[in-house]
């Protein structure tokens, strides 16, 4: 709400107007009781100027008469402008423009009639004074006006800066918490991939040595040795693109890391066929990664819950579109509440970056593939057309 209280201008104002009286009361001379009533009647006016910022119509009416009220006590004549000034400038600039044009105009018209009425030279009077009394008002009128809309047009600016400057704290909250999300996708990913391939492959080694197979729980923990190695690697890049850290960063896994992702499963048991139809290596690299960690993550989800035996990977890409599905003959669904449903939320978060679509759930036993019965499947359709290389 803007502030009405009277300012240092209108103190001025009002003393400027007082003055004008005091001024041609000095120069005509008139009575002393004349006198004293003339300066009582501009420090009327002068009060109005500093009432007009908190009322301004009220406050323009009441001038208007005051001014009649002077000229009909046959006061020393000052003319109609001058005295009305000064409030006809603060009710303009509180925007009152319409009000303040029709006072003047109607002071202007009275004073005319008035002094015609009175015998005064019409040449002098139409002729001269009124034009000039009639561009002080207007001046005054106008620059009321251009004050009011410059403030405004200044608090309007002062308003988009705020607002910009909000937007751009808004922009770096939801960048700061999508780097976030993406992280925290990378390390679930990562780990979670990782945790399960090692205590598949513990299990594999351990059974091994219970029947002493020496090459067969080497092969095991070599392949634990080789999965951590990786994850170590890809939470090192991860961390160091958290820290700003320079130096080159570890390669983002993409198309040509499938097999090694798929062999690494294998070696736990799981029979893994990976079907890659299409021309893959030229597709943007964003969408090879995207693939990358889906399929790590439903192999995840296959070796933590669907006690699967057989798992098939299919990538299929056409002329503008990429298609992806992970079908294994386990058990079906994950358990509630084993907090797959992390996973499961990360992967279509992947998707719908790329403006994609993924669909999970369990396959009914008639719609499941030749020699299987029922189990899990992932789909995922991504568009190729407008994503980045």
């Amino acid at each position: 709400m803007p502030d009405t209280s009277p300012t240092r201008a209108d103190v001025l104002l009002a003393a400027a107007t007082l003055g004008l009286i005091v001024v041609a009361v000095a120069a005509d001379r008139p009575s002393p009781g004349g006198a004293a009533l003339a300066v009582v009647v501009g420090a009327v006016l002068g009060g109005l100027v500093l009432c007009a910022r908190r009322w301004p119509l009220p406050a323009l009416l009441a001038a208007a008469v005051v001014i009649l009220g002077y000229y009909a006590l046959d006061l020393p004549p000052v003319g109609v402008a001058a005295p009305a000034a000064a409030v006809l400038y603060r009710v303009s600039e509180r925007g009152r423009v319409g009000p303040a044009a029709v006072v003047a105009g109607s002071l202007l018209a009275v004073s005319v009639v008035a002094r015609l009425a009175e015998g005064d030279d019409i040449a002098v009077v139409v002729g001269t004074e009124l034009g000039s009394e009639a561009a002080l008002l207007l001046a005054v009128i106008a620059l009321g006006d251009a004050v009011r809309n410059r403030r405004s047009l200044r608090a309007a600016l002062v308003r988009q800066a705020v607002a910009a400057d909000e937007e751009r704290h808004r922009e770096a909250a939801r960048q700061v918490e999508a780097e976030r999300l993406r992280i925290a996708r990378e390390v679930h990913d990562t780990l979670g991939h990782t945790m399960s391939v090692i205590t598949l492959q513990s299990a594999v080694a351990r059974e091994a040595l219970a029947d002493s197979d020496p090459a067969q729980a080497e092969d095991a923990l070599a392949a634990i040795r080789s999965v951590s190695g990786s994850a170590m690697a890809e939470l090192r890049a991860t961390l160091g693109t958290l820290r700003r850290e320079p130096g080159p960063r570890e390669p983002v896994p993409g198309f040509d890391q499938l097999p090694a992702l798929v062999d690494g499963v294998r070696r736990g048991g799981l029979a893994v066929d990976l079907r890659i139809e299409g021309p893959v290596d030229t597709l943007p690299a964003v969408v090879g990664s995207t693939v990358y960690r889906v399929v790590q993550e439903a192999l995840t989800n296959v070796l933590r819950h669907a006690d699967a035996t057989r798992v098939t990977v299919t990538v299929r890409a056409t002329p503008g579109r990429l298609a992806l599905e992970v079908v294994d003959d386990g058990r079906g669904g994950p358990p509630a509440g084993d907090g797959t449903g992390q996973g499961l939320r990360g992967m279509a978060e992947r998707i719908a970056l790329l403006g994609g679509t993924v669909e999970t759930g369990t396959i009914e036993t008639g719609t499941a593939e030749p020699g299987t019965s029922g189990g899990f499947r992932v789909s995922v359709h991504l568009p190729l057309t407008g994503v980045a290389a």
